[in-house]
């Protein structure tokens, strides 16, 4: 009996053994460069529902099971059936381009944002297709869609966006081009503005500490924006865009390859907005009159051993804004029974050069360089108020990665970064209470920061990545600090995977352009209870902000009525150790900034669930809370213009051979609480919806913003007296302009 019970734990132990065994490969295509990964492809067993899809570099895993024939599909592509003969031998399936019929491809249409699952980060990636979804008319507008990123006007008048991550202003979120930091300083405010939709391939979004070698500033998490590369963007691309509002953008790129190792790419961009819109006959305008020209050059360099990218970009923009009929040979003319304008002049130039070399001699082992160059000039007025910045940056990172042993399971990146900012800043101020103007005072200053890091990745019994970083900076005016940083994924089975993150973020506080949106109203600005433009010295008394990020998030994949369930959970926790408070509530009627004195935090809960509806129906849901309190004037108070709950509903439907596509997506946002004695909002919501039309080389896309014309009443508090004291137009907490239409029309020539 005893010998039965062995056998029959022998064969048990067996097959749950054969059970567990995992097939492991990768979905490519063949380019005229090479192979390249496919993410978002299906993957499944022939004849079941088993299987999963490929990551963001085309990998999948899968676990064995007996029929032994997997099935391949991904949009564009022709759909592979592999028997697989050895399950210890990763494969490579190679998809083929689909057949056309009546100039569209009979394809299934792939994962238009992808959630990362082969690293440890907590990662989702918004591709190409997904941006196409709504009009994308730069960074700015590209997370309608998206449940996890809020976009929103900072005031009523200038036009500035800025981001919401976990709750916590954009100021908080690491800004990257392609993993290099940008949009820091001056540029934060306005800096969504200055990538062009149509200039992306796709944006990855991290939530909470990301990773050390992109350096400390990640407190709520990052974003890095991909541009079209030569490689892989289209031949030649074209889109022209228009709204009843008056705006006009038009886009045009083009990659070239000329020969096996070089290509380039130009990209250019213009847009233009000269209406005088007062949708609320406050009597100033709701957006102000803008006109931008944007152009990048980028060239690539591409052997077996040898990647090197490099080129410029050059950014040339005016905002005219304020009261109606303001001209800007007004400038200078302040006081009561003058209009009242806003004026924002910018010129921004931008280099970088990518150096990446992997070295033949060492397995597995690589070295790259990484420098950027940044110099953005501002001149802008304010009413009576005077702002001009120039900030010249250089960022180096070099970055050195290899393994421990053999194989790939211990992976390391050890480097070094620099960080020079210079900036060049001078402000005077228009004292409503005086009716003067004070002297020019000049916050000029550098800032150097050297900083060393070194990042451990490992896998552990083929379910387990634990990613650990530690980074030490010494900053010239703020001396040394370390940055540690902790991210585990474990992934028990194909269907499930659980990530945890941890970690430190630091910033320097610029408090005039990380705020410039509240130049826009007469409060006077004080800096630890002195006024700000008798006692710029103030401003080197404040600490450097500091936070700690705790992040853990769920991610379970259901197989229902033979089409697959995603629902994703997460949670983020921050406590800030030190902060800038920007108080503009202890006294109503100026802005005080000081170091904070108590608690502040930020708790935030997201639900996402994605799932096919019907055939070809994508539905995304999702609920996320916020509950975000600082201390201000001795009291732990929720922050104000802060919606507690947003909701959100996307249905993208297309028809069969995606000759149209059909796009709506609701926003549905909770009350919140206002500044000072002033009470709550209340929820609202806000519509879009959009459909496109597809022919072979080109497409036409029409739709609506804002479809209900929902706007927020009185956004300007004392519209008819901006030369007071009580002029404020930052108190905002929805959209400042109704109803929008637009049409658009895209052109492209695709590589063969």
């Amino acid at each position: 009996m005893c010998m039965k019970f062995i056998i029959l734990g022998v064969l048990i132990a067996f097959s749950f053994g054969v059970s567990a065994q995992k097939v492991r490969g990768r979905v490519v295509e063949q380019t005229a460069e090479g192979k390249a990964g496919l993410p978002g492809a299906n993957v499944y067993w022939l004849g079941t529902t088993e299987g999963g899809g490929t990551d963001a570099d085309g990998y999948f895993t899968v676990k064995w099971n007996p029929v032994g024939r997997l099935v391949v599909s991904f949009i564009g592509y022709r759909q592979d059936t592999v028997t697989v003969a050895d399950i210890n031998t990763e494969l490579e399936i190679v998809l083929q381009s689909g057949e056309l019929l009546e100039e569209v491809n009979v394809v299934k249409r792939g994962n238009t944002t992808i959630m990362s699952t082969k690293g440890p980060l907590i990662e989702q990636v918004i591709t190409g297709e997904e941006l196409c979804k709504a009009a994308c008319c730069n960074l700015g507008e590209s997370f309608t869609t998206n449940a996890s990123v809020d976009v929103a006007y900072a005031d009523a008048v200038t036009g500035a966006k800025q981001i919401q991550l976990l709750g916590l202003t954009g100021r908080y979120v690491q800004m990257m081009t392609e993993n290099i930091p940008n949009f820091r300083g001056v540029s934060s405010l306005y800096g969504l503005s200055y990538v062009p939709g149509p200039w992306m391939s796709a944006i990855s979004v991290s939530k909470g500490a990301g990773s050390v070698i992109n350096g400390y500033e990640a407190i709520a998490g990052q974003i890095s924006v991909d541009y079209k590369k030569p490689l892989s963007s289209e031949k030649v691309f074209g889109n022209v865009y228009a709204s009843d509002e008056g705006m006009l953008e038009v886009n045009a790129n083009a990659g070239v390859v000329l020969n096996a190792k070089w290509s380039t790419a130009v990209l250019l961009h213009g847009d233009w907005m000269n209406r005088e819109l007062d949708g609320n006959h406050d009597g100033f305008l709701d957006m102000p009159k803008k006109t931008q020209y944007n152009v990048m050059n980028r060239w690539q360099y591409k052997t077996d051993m040898w990647n090197v990218q490099f080129g410029g970009k050059v950014l040339d923009e005016t905002r005219l804004g304020g009261q109606k009929g303001f001209r800007k040979e007004k400038r200078g003319e302040v006081g009561a029974g003058n209009l009242y304008g806003i004026g924002i002049d910018t010129r921004r130039y931008e280099g970088f050069l990518k150096w990446g070399y992997l070295m033949p001699a060492y397995e597995n082992t690589s070295m790259a360089l990484i420098l950027n160059y940044t110099d953005h000039d501002q001149d802008s007025y304010y009413g009576g108020r005077n702002y001009g910045v120039r900030q010249r940056t250089v960022f180096a990172n070099y970055i050195y990665q290899s393994v421990f042993g053999e194989g790939e399971n211990h992976k390391y990146s050890a480097g070094l970064t620099f960080n020079y900012d210079d900036y060049q800043e001078c402000f005077n101020d228009y004292l409503a209470e005086r009716g003067e103007v004070t002297p020019t005072v000049s916050f000029d200053r550098q800032e150097r920061v050297y900083g060393a890091f070194f990042q451990y990745t490992g896998h552990f019994w083929e379910k387990l990545t634990v990613m650990a970083g530690l980074r030490y900076d010494y900053h010239n005016l703020y001396d040394g600090f370390f940055t540690p940083r902790l991210h585990i994924a474990y992934t028990p089975d194909d269907f499930t995977m659980l990530k945890f993150s941890a970690g430190t973020g630091a910033r320097a506080a610029n408090i005039l352009a990380d705020n410039g949106y509240l130049l826009a109203s007469s409060h006077p600005m004080y800096v630890n209870g002195k006024l700000l433009a008798f006692h710029a010295d103030e401003v080197g008394r404040l600490k450097m902000e500091k936070a700690w990020n705790f992040g853990v998030q769920l991610n379970r994949k259901f197989v229902v009525f033979d089409r697959m369930l995603n629902i994703n959970l997460d949670y983020y926790r921050t406590d800030f150790t030190n902060q800038v408070v920007v108080d503009n509530e202890t006294d109503p009627g100026r802005v005080n900034f000081y170091n904070l004195d108590g608690d502040s935090y930020s708790n935030c809960y997201q639900v996402e669930v994605k799932y096919e509806l019907i055939p070809r129906l994508d539905v995304v849901g999702a609920y996320r809370y916020n509950d975000v309190r600082t201390t201000i004037g001795q009291e732990l108070v929720r922050v104000a213009l802060q919606s507690r709950y947003k909701g959100l509903v996307n249905l993208s439907y297309y028809t069969n051979m995606r000759k149209w596509q059909f796009d709506f997506t609701a926003q549905f946002n909770g009350p919140g609480r206002l500044p000072g004695d002033m009470g709550r909002f209340e929820s609202f919501r806000i519509m879009n919806a959009q459909v496109s039309k597809f022919f072979r080389k080109w497409s036409v896309y029409a739709g609506c913003e804002n479809i209900g014309d929902f706007m927020q009443m009185h956004p300007i508090i004392a519209a008819d007296a901006p030369w007071s004291r009580e002029f404020d137009s930052s108190k905002i907490w929805g959209p400042v302009h109704g109803r929008k239409f637009y049409v658009g029309v895209r052109f492209g020539i695709d590589r063969d």
